[in-house]
């Protein structure tokens, strides 16, 4: 029976299927803390080792090294361990490259390019990644991940969607909102401001349709509230459900788990994908009904889409599914 990898996206591209959530740590206690979350709740979400605000100021050698050590170490047996690099006004991004890429290039998840100002700054900075990285042999794409926090990168936004190796737009809140000088309250850096604000919401809803629209994954800013995972989920739910991130930032390990609940598909939902694809399967990928509804390809992508993210957030999925598509 054909695979539905092959069987329904040979005619374009799907949207990448990684982690809802992305926790952030900066030094090697915080990383290897991570790390041993990871093992415990299973690989459900990826790390993100800082070269840049996590990061100790004048180490910056001995920072990037640490992290070439570390993802390459057997405290990553996932290899679902990513970097942050310094922005493109920062003397030293080209050498965060240059250690990271030779060194952990083969193992690295992805990298994130933070405050970029303009089209021009990150396409620099992804063609310097693509040039060391053949230089030094890395035989994958390495994904890159695109920080959308400034003025200048909001209006850029679709054409920065268009770069290659691209796999993620995350934005940047408090940065975005510090942008605006006082024109938008600091209270608006939580909720409900953060979602309710018709600037920030309005700049929520171009980073999701221009990632989308180039299937690219949008990424949803942090909870400052370290304390409150139902905040977490709240945030993170709405996020899902009424903008359209399909990912979201940790930054304190009780809001990992809080993020993976919010964005795992719906339980109801789910099971009739499976049910579905199940069926298609079986059809050789033609159409079929299903509880009185009618179902062919179109809607077989979604669902599988929708399996494959539950399998991702640690959803337990039915034998007969995991046998066909995941053994």
């Amino acid at each position: 029976m054909t695979h539905p990898n092959k069987a329904l996206f040979e005619s374009g591209k799907s949207l990448p299927i990684i982690p809802s959530c992305e926790h952030f740590a900066g030094s090697e206690k915080l990383i290897l803390k991570a790390f041993e979350m990871q093992k415990k709740l299973g690989p459900v979400f990826d790390i993100t080792c800082d070269c840049e605000d996590g990061a100790e100021t004048g180490k910056e050698v001995e920072h990037a090294n640490m992290i070439v050590r570390v993802v390459n170490s057997d405290a990553n047996p996932y290899s679902m361990a990513g970097t942050r690099i310094h922005d493109f006004s920062h003397p030293d991004w080209r050498q965060d490259i240059d250690i990271l890429v030779p060194g952990a290039g083969e193992k690295l998840a992805y990298i994130t390019l933070p405050k970029s100002t303009s089209y021009d700054d990150v396409k620099t900075q992804v063609e310097y990644i693509q040039k060391v990285a053949k230089e030094a042999g890395i035989t994958k794409e390495i994904p890159i991940h695109i920080l959308i926090e400034t003025h200048g990168a909001l209006q850029d936004v679709e054409k920065i969607a268009t770069l290659p190796w691209l796999q993620v737009l995350d934005f940047g809140l408090m940065d975005f909102v510090s942008g605006y000088q006082g024109a938008i309250p600091a209270s608006n850096m939580r909720s409900p401001g953060q979602f309710t604000h018709r600037l920030i919401a309005a700049a929520k809803t171009r980073v999701c349709q221009a990632a989308i629209q180039n299937h690219v994954i949008p990424c949803h800013n942090v909870t400052l509230d370290l304390k409150n995972p139902y905040q977490t989920f709240k945030d993170a739910e709405i996020a899902r459900n009424e903008f359209g991130f399909m990912r979201m930032w940790s930054i304190y390990p009780t809001q990992i788990q809080a993020i993976v609940d919010a964005m795992k598909p719906d339980f109801t939902e789910l099971e009739a994908a499976q049910n579905i694809l199940l069926k298609a399967q079986d059809a050789e990928w033609g159409p079929i009904q299903y509880d009185g509804e009618l179902h062919d390809r179109a809607t077989y992508r979604y669902f599988w889409e929708l399996v494959q993210r539950g399998h991702f957030s640690g959803q337990k999925l039915q034998e007969e599914v995991t046998k066909r598509f995941f053994s």
